[in-house]
Formats: structure tokens, C-alpha cells, sequence
């Protein structure tokens, strides 16, 4: 991986962008894309949508969400003790003794969330899954009155951030969901803009997916793509407990995974399959009986249906502080969907 490219991939691990929340991210790639894109653009629901070749009259948009899970501060206690509602998924179990960050219109204000200690915990308690009622953010402040100066209710909370390379090429960060996805939109572009396209190319740092694929679907509407492809992680199961019979067979380092089933169109899957070999670049399959979870299933139904796949990056330890990747797999997802634009010629025809 070139080194500007893996730059803006740490800064991207590095600034928080929790659902309603994404602008620092999207500032910085606004940044970025101005050097390769012909027209960069933010809607009004805070979308950034960087487009190569826009006139041309087949349009492709690759959608790679920008926003992450997180938490928002609902209450400030007596004490000065923190209370906070999850923005997307959260295991609550996942917070436990977790340094936080609470980011404020002054700066960033250190935090950590726990609960009493094992010590102090019943029999009974101890035999319970936490609930997020019972954990609290503490920011060190002695009264309600010194937090309130610091912390106002509303400001976004997020796991400490943070780049961590390990071996064999693999890194983790709390938000490698979907700051991967959204690097290999914009990596694709790049790489494609170094050559001649017959087609337009969107690509578009979604907002607001962790809390139910909201910028994908405004996006898509604004754009109306007849082409969209979606890059977001999914599970890695070469790992221990995971039902591989269920989940697939899915490994860190063996390349993307391209998605077959009723949310894909199959014309464009069986494109990026054949593109993956034409390039030896290595991939892996998965597939999906259902709608899925991510910005591939509101661009499949935008307007009077886009033609949709799904390219997603193995990630272990989802939704986690610890969230990993293989740096290899998203390199290879990026050249996929850059040999897909460029191989097109307008004239394709994508009808099922």
C-alpha cells in the first residue's frame, strides 16, 4: 500500500465520527478527494459525494459509510457522574472499563465508563449481564456544576481512538467499521481516475448507517445511479465460537468478500467475481438469504431499484474497541472495484 494512501486511512481511525456526528471525518475527506475527483459535493444531510467523469450517462456509486457506533450524554448526575444512550449497536459488555472520549465543543474530554467493582458485587449480580443503566462515564470532575462546565448533554462519546498495526499485515482500531469501507470508495476512485472511464463514477462517504442506512438512501435518490456498489465489513469467522456453517468460511488476509443472494444483483456480482480472477486478485464469497444490514440494501430499492453488490472487508471482534483487519484486503478491494468502473464501457446492461 502506498504510504499517502495508508495516511489517510490512519487519520481516518483517528477522528471520532459517531452517526449525526460524522462532519470532522468528512472534512477530511473532503480534503482528500480535491485532488483526484472532478466534483467533490455535501448534500444537506452531510453526505460527501466525490464524482469522477460526472457527465457520462451510466452512473456507478460506491458507498462506503463513514459514521461508527458510539454513545450520547443524556444526564449529568449530582456528582458529576456521566449517563449516556448508544448510538448503533453496542454490547454493553464491550464498555466495561473502557477509556473513553467525550468530544465537546472546547475539545476532547478524557472519560472512562465502568461499573462498582467485582469486589462489591452480589452473588446474584455477578451472575447478570451488565446493562447499560448500570455504567457511567466519570471524567474525574467532583461535582455536577464542574462536569456541566466541561460536558453539555448531546455531545458525542466514543471509544479512545486509535491505529495499531500487528502481524502478517493485519491492524485493529475501534472503528475499522466502516472506515475501511468508506477508504476503499475512496482508494477505488483514486486508482480509477489514472485512467480513461466511459462511465460516471460516484464516490460517497454515507452518513448516518449505524442508525439505520439513512445516507445511503438519501445519496442514492440525490445521484440515481443505475449501477451501486457497497463496501462494509463483515464477519470474520477464523476465529474461535463462530458458526462457520452459518456465517461462512471467512478469513483475514484472503481478500475481500463479494456477496452472492436476493439483495445482490447477480449480473454485477458475477462482474466482480470474473474481475477478481482476470486480475488474480484474491477474493472470497459469502452470502445473505435476507435483506442485509448495511448500505447495499437501501441502494438496491432507491427510486425504481439500483443494480447493487456488495463488497465487504473480514473483520474480527466487530463492534468492539479492537476492531481487525487485514491491510491486504482492502488494498485487493480497492483494485476490484477500480478494475469494475473502468472495465465498463456505457453500454452494459445489468437487467437480472
Amino acid at each position: 500500500m502506498e504510504a499517502a494512501p495508508l495516511e489517510f486511512l490512519k487519520r481516518l481511525l483517528d477522528i471520532p465520527s459517531p452517526s449525526g456526528y460524522e462532519k470532522p471525518a468528512q472534512d477530511v475527506v473532503r480534503q482528500y478527494v480535491s485532488d483526484f475527483a472532478d466534483k467533490v459535493t455535501t448534500d444537506l444531510h452531510g453526505n460527501v459525494i466525490a464524482a469522477k467523469n460526472p457527465g457520462a450517462k451510466l452512473r456507478v456509486m460506491f458507498a462506503g459509510h463513514c459514521d461508527q457506533i458510539g454513545m450520547v450524554v443524556t444526564h449529568i448526575n449530582d456528582n458529576g457522574f456521566l449517563h449516556a444512550q448508544t448510538i448503533g449497536g453496542w454490547d454493553a459488555q464491550q464498555l466495561i472499563g473502557q477509556r473513553m472520549v467525550i468530544w465537546t465543543s472546547g475539545g476532547p474530554i478524557p472519560a472512562v465508563i465502568s461499573r462498582k467493582p467485582i469486589h462489591l458485587l452480589t452473588d446474584e449480580e455477578r451472575k447478570q449481564v451488565v446493562k447499560l443503566e448500570d455504567l457511567w462515564l466519570d471524567i474525574g470532575a467532583k461535582t455536577k456544576a464542574e462536569a456541566a462546565e466541561a460536558v453539555r448533554v448531546g455531545d458525542p462519546v466514543t471509544l479512545k481512538l486509535g491505529f495499531q498495526e500487528m502481524r502478517n499485515g493485519l491492524a485493529n482500531a475501534p472503528q475499522m467499521d466502516n472506515k475501511t469501507g468508506l477508504w476503499v470508495c475512496i482508494e477505488a476512485l483514486r486508482r480509477a481516475a489514472k485512467q480513461p472511464l466511459k462511465c460516471s463514477v460516484f464516490a460517497v462517504s454515507t452518513v448516518a448507517e449505524e442508525i439505520g442506512l439513512r445516507g445511503a438512501q438519501t445519496a442514492a435518490f440525490g445521484i440515481d445511479p443505475q449501477v451501486g456498489i457497497a463496501v462494509d465489513v463483515t464477519h470474520a469467522t477464523d476465529c474461535p465460537s463462530i458458526d462457520k456453517k452459518q456465517q461462512g468460511d471467512i478469513a483475514l488476509g484472503s481478500g475481500p468478500v463479494v456477496f452472492r443472494g436476493p439483495n445482490m444483483n447477480p449480473v454485477v456480482t458475477e462482474r466482480l467475481i470474473q474481475l477478481a480472477k482476470e486480475h488474480c486478485l484474491s477474493y472470497q464469497l459469502a452470502a445473505s438469504g435476507k435483506a442485509v444490514p448495511n448500505d447495499a440494501n437501501a441502494l438496491q430499492i432507491n427510486r425504481a431499484g439500483v443494480a447493487t453488490g456488495l463488497v465487504s472487508i473480514p473483520n474480527r471482534y466487530m463492534h468492539s474497541a479492537v476492531e481487525m483487519v487485514s491491510l491486504d484486503d482492502i488494498d485487493r478491494a480497492a483494485d476490484l472495484l477500480a478494475a469494475f468502473v473502468t472495465s465498463l464501457d456505457g453500454s452494459e446492461d445489468f437487467t437480472p
